[in-house]
């Protein structure tokens, strides 16, 4: 593999607190020097004068919907997709079909990401059989075969003995439970915010309680049985309760999306299912709440819920439609647009929480441009603006409610290992 050498970018890696003009020495598939004025030998130079140098992207919560559903997504697409967006490193939810429940599915997800991926894939496991809420899966086995952390994400653990089970099973390992926080008795049938507004427009309320109540009871489980990470937190009282534990000393670390800081309820306003999504878009109360937790650093990362799905399941009726929306092309330009350049973060603060975050609550050894640490690189023109084309999309589906949206932020080169699969901002 020959080397690269990328020069005379502004390099920001979080993990080393760097933030400076330097350039990167790749060989083979690993960083080799970061520093000024930096030479190599039979290298191959890309000139990144005016760019940023930022270590590979990891989200830490894609629905790949592989194996079982390879019209919305596969492995390839979505890895795709993923490296299109800058991320270099992906962890796929459970809720495949069949489920992600046995050793045997988690070594099909890793194999077929070598085969077929473009990007790094790791899965993360169920938490119980078949996500029935029933009976705890086989943990163990399913670490040994490959898998990082554990989530029945889409459906709740609504038992607090299973969960305070898999607490206690998951902390063996030092591994997190990732909770899907959603009280099933309160959000029964709600397929937008409850609210005024869903008064208004007649739809169904699914109460911001629902997740509430679900983030209340697992942060205390956490404080006595275990590690658990909080997904996808929409809501101003879940950001509030995970800043009260965390003061307490409760393991505990959380995700929100960019479409919780980008969008409020009045994005299903005209019934647009591409914006229904699980928890629900909320207030803008809640959307300040989201950002205020980034900044003071209760929210630990930013994740995508990148939940493809195709037209027939999403240009139906409201109620009936899935909830979800694609995120891995998006998500970096919504994090420049409208948290870097509102300067409601620093850059290297919203970098910190799309790679190194998510890497220590996982347990990863990514996310940085440390000497020695693979070679997962991305380069960004920050300056450069682009309109969100579904129809452009690497992943197989189409379902965004930011199509037409003007961003900052594109990709330029994604580097996997060493090896550049975007140059361009086009899949080689």
């Amino acid at each position: 593999m020959a080397g690269l050498l990328i020069k005379n970018g502004r390099v920001v890696d979080p993990a080393s607190n760097l933030d400076a003009v330097r350039d990167v020495l790749i060989e083979n598939g690993k960083i080799k020097k970061v520093g000024v004025r930096v030479k190599g030998v039979g290298v191959r130079v890309i000139d990144a004068k005016g760019k940023l140098v930022l270590p590979g992207l990891i989200d830490m919560h894609t629905h790949l919907r592989d194996p079982g559903r390879p019209d919305k997504e596969t492995i390839a697409s979505g890895t795709r997709a993923a490296a299109k967006g800058g991320f270099t490193t992906v962890c796929c939810m459970a809720n495949t079909e069949p489920a992600i429940d046995n050793p045997a599915v988690v070594k099909y997800v890793s194999d077929t990401a070598k085969s077929d991926g473009i990007v790094n894939v790791f899965p993360i496991a169920a938490v119980t059989k078949g996500l029935k809420g029933e009976k705890l899966a086989e943990m163990g086995l399913m670490l040994e075969a490959g898998a990082v952390a554990f989530s029945d994400d889409g459906q709740p653990l609504m038992g607090s003995a299973l969960m305070r089970k898999a607490l206690e099973y998951a902390r063996q390992f030092s591994v997190p439970v990732i909770s899907h926080c959603e009280d099933k008795g309160l959000s029964h049938n709600g397929s937008m915010n409850e609210g005024a507004l869903s008064t208004a427009i007649g739809l169904p309320g699914f109460p911001a309680l629902a997740e509430e109540l679900m983030v209340a009871r697992d942060t205390m489980l956490a404080a006595e049985f275990g590690q658990v990470h909080i997904a996808h937190v929409s809501s101003a009282n879940s950001v509030e309760l995970i800043r009260r534990a965390k003061r307490r000393g409760v393991p505990v670390t959380c995700e929100t999306c960019p479409h919780y800081f980008s969008l409020t309820e009045s994005a299903v306003k005209e019934y647009d299912t591409n914006a229904k999504v699980n928890p629900p878009l909320k207030t803008p109360k809640d959307l300040k709440a989201v950002i205020r937790g980034l900044r003071d650093g209760t929210i630990d990362a930013i994740a995508t819920d990148h939940a493809p799905h195709n037209i027939e399941e999403k240009n139906i009726e409201f109620n009936s439609a899935s909830f979800g929306m694609v995120g891995l092309e998006t998500a970096l330009a919504l994090v420049l647009t409208k948290l870097v350049a509102t300067k409601a973060l620093t850059l290297k603060k919203a970098i910190e929480k799309m790679t190194v975050a998510p890497a220590r609550i996982l347990n990863l050894n990514k996310g940085t441009l440390k000497v020695g640490a693979d070679a997962d690189v991305i380069i960004v023109d920050p300056g450069a603006e682009w309109t969100v084309t579904p129809s452009q999309f690497a992943s197989k589906s189409r379902n965004t409610p930011f199509s037409g949206w003007k961003l900052k932020g594109q990709v330029i080169y994604t580097i996997v290992a060493g090896k550049i699969v975007v140059r361009d901002g086009k899949l080689l």
